[in-house]
Parts: structure tokens; sequence; C-alpha cells
């Protein structure tokens, strides 16, 4: 890491740190808050945010059995928050890897089926978070908790999974470069314990700023400090959905701001960077309000699409005189588009034929196809389902 590029930030020092081999330089952030330059601009974007957010809020607050809705939303979030860490996914696969299947045809790939674990583990953790901070607020103790399930059994398992590090780690384009010729180098690991400890402090301490000026903050100061070996992008951008649920902003989890860091990769890089180096902590708090209100309301027209889809469904099966087994069996898919008997089974609490016959008739009301031509172990997906959510990815990314 090139010192000369820190050497005048007001957002942190830099470090000299001997090794045996070469010594090499690390960054090392100031305790939060900064002080940030307000203008009518700044005020003004603020308010974008926090509106957009207000409305997100009323919505989720309104929207009969919200809960229904949270699946796509939290695995979509899965999906793009480790695609940003270069793992890839699709949510055909991750859904498919849920239920127990974890060989389609384009899954024939062993670092292939390691991506799609890590997505399912992200999606793991993140429910488990939302369910900790309902009791429990958002601490360095839950913080390794959710690591702890973000890396086992995948690739990064053997960074000490739920223990923040004990070694030096650095950014670098590649993994072969050298941390002298590092990127960016974050504290040493006795500097970075008085960071994390600093980091909880502010977590649970109030300040003048708005909340979401605050998490924009923190998620840079989390970055900054780099406290695990490996999965630190992702624990960051979790944090941030944990703390909008835990701060009462949202009624449930229905923004992710992923799908805006992916869509503006290079951007999202630079800004955190440039505030270790330049203090330009202004640019990165814009840029991080426009998120919040760009996937607000990417965040309520999914909402409205996948409320449509089902009182469509609702309106269909109604016409044919469906139980309420029947109904309660189609609002499940909005949790899982993809079904087996056992599942159906368990979700109804009927015996298999029963659960049979109801799976059956969503099939023939098209809601519900078998995938492939298996005798047994049949898997049913709901292909409007899945549709609209790549369907909407791809809006998003195109706009």
């Amino acid at each position: 890491m090139n010192p000369e590029l820190f050497r005048d930030s007001p957002s942190g020092r830099v470090t000299r740190v001997a090794h045996d081999q070469e010594p090499y330089w690390a960054f090392v952030p100031n305790r939060l808050p900064p002080k940030l330059p307000v203008d009518w601009d700044f005020v003004s974007t603020i308010d974008e945010a926090s509106g957009a957010l207000h409305e997100l809020a009323g919505l989720g607050r309104n929207i009969p059995n919200p809960h229904l809705l949270i699946g796509p939303f939290l695995r979509r979030e899965a999906i793009l928050s480790s695609r940003i860490e270069g793992t890839q996914a699709d949510v055909t696969e991750l859904y498919a890897y849920e239920v127990g299947r974890r060989r389609l045809p384009r899954m024939d790939s062993e670092s292939f089926s390691s991506g799609v674990r890590e997505v399912a583990n992200y999606v793991r953790a993140l429910e488990y978070g939302l369910d900790r901070v309902k009791s429990v607020p958002v601490s360095l103790r839950v913080i390794k908790e959710l690591h702890e399930r973000l890396m086992a059994g995948v690739r990064g398992e053997r960074s000490r999974p739920g223990d923040f590090r004990r070694i030096q780690n650095y950014i670098a384009p590649h993994r072969d470069v050298p941390i002298h010729e590092a990127t960016f180098v974050p504290p040493p690991v006795n500097q970075m314990h008085e960071a994390l400890d600093a980091f909880e402090e502010y977590l649970h301490n109030k300040d003048v700023y708005p909340p979401l000026v605050r998490l924009a903050l923190i998620h840079y100061q989390f970055e900054a400090i780099h406290p695990f070996e490996d999965g630190n992008g992702r624990i960051g951008r979790l944090l941030i959905s944990l703390l909008l649920v835990e701060w009462g902003l949202l009624p449930l989890p229905l923004l992710y701001l992923s799908a805006f860091f992916e869509r503006f990769r290079d951007d999202y890089f630079d800004l955190l960077l440039a505030v270790s180096q330049r203090g330009t902590w202004r640019d990165w708090v814009i840029f991080f309000l426009r998120g919040v209100a760009e996937q607000s309301r990417d965040a309520m027209t999914m909402a409205t699409r996948l409320q449509d889809l089902q009182i469509q469904w609702r309106q269909r099966l109604t016409r044919a005189r469906a139980s309420a087994l029947l109904l309660r069996l189609a609002d499940s898919l909005f949790q899982s588009p993809w079904l087996t008997i056992p599942e159906a089974r368990r979700i109804l609490d009927v015996s298999y034929p029963s659960a049979r016959y109801n799976v059956l008739k969503l099939v023939d009301a098209g809601i519900l196809r078998q995938m492939g031509d298996a005798s047994y172990g049949k898997i049913y997906v709901s292909e409007e389902i899945l549709d609209l959510m790549r369907e909407r990815w791809e809006e998003h990314r195109a706009s």
C-alpha cells in the first residue's frame, strides 16, 4: 500500500508494520462520526432517500401477509451481494439447492456448486440475523455469529468462521500481489480490536446524523476495519439490512442495496477507497443515499408485482372453488417457488396423498409445473415467480 495516498487523510492514519521479509503500511480509521460538510444538495439527497424509504415502510405495513414476499427479496440480495465478490449463482439454482436437488443440467462443476452453497449460506446468515435482532441489538458477538454461518462449509472455511482475524489481510487486484503492493491494508490485529470496540460503541450510541447517514458511515467503517480473513464485504452489506429493521426504519427486510452496489460496482469500491485516502465522506454518503432511494423504489415495484401475482392466483383458484389448503400452498410458493410433495405435506400438515392431490391441483391451474420427467422424487416449480424476479433484475440493470 502506498502510504502517500493516505498520508493526509482526515479519515484515519497510516502505520508502518514491521515484517520478517519487508515492512508494509496499513491504514487505521478514525473513530466515528466524522465531520460532514452539509449543503442543500446533501440535505435534499437525505430527504429523497428518507422519503422513499418511508414510502416502502408504509407499503410493508399495509400489504396483506407481507412475510410471504420476503423470500424473493432476501434471495435476490444473497445472489447480488455474493456476485459483487465474484461468486456466480442463478436464482433457479439457488432454490433448487435449497430443496435438495443440487444437480441441474448447468450445475455440472464443483466450483459452480460451491458458488450456490455460498449464496445459500448468505440466505441462512441473513435469516438468522433477522431473527436475532428481534431480541438483541447488532453487536460484535452477533456479527461473529453471522460470519460463522456465512462461511460454514464453503470456500474460506479455513479462514476462522465466526472469529475475528489473527493475521493481517489486505485488498489487492489479484491474490498473488504482495502486501506492500496492495491497494488497501486494514488495521493490524491490535489496532483492529481497538477499532472494533469503537465501532460497537458507535452502533449502540446515537449522534446528530440521521439514521441513513449513520448507516453509510457504519458500512464504510466496517469495510475499512475488515475484521475477518474472508467474507467482509458480504457481512458489511448484510449489516445494512439488519440495522434497517433493528432501528425501526422498516417493519420488514424489504430493502437491500447490493443490486445498486453491483450495478455501480466500480463506483462503490472507488468511493469507499476515496474516503480512506482523501476523506471524501460527502461523495460516499450521497452515493449510499441515492442507492437507498433507488432500491426503495425498486422494492416497491417488485413487491407490487408479487402482490398482483398473488391476487391473480387467488382469483384463479377461487373460481375453481379451491380449498383453504390449496390457497395456503399457493401462498407458500412466494417463500420458495420450488416444491416437492413431502414439502407440501409439511407445509399443510396433511397425509402424503392429500399433499400430492393439492400439488397436482396447482399444476392443473398452471401455477406449478414438474421439472423433468422423473417418476420419483418429483420437483415442481412456479415459473411465474422466477420469471418475475429475473425480469425485474434485467429491468433494473438496464435502467
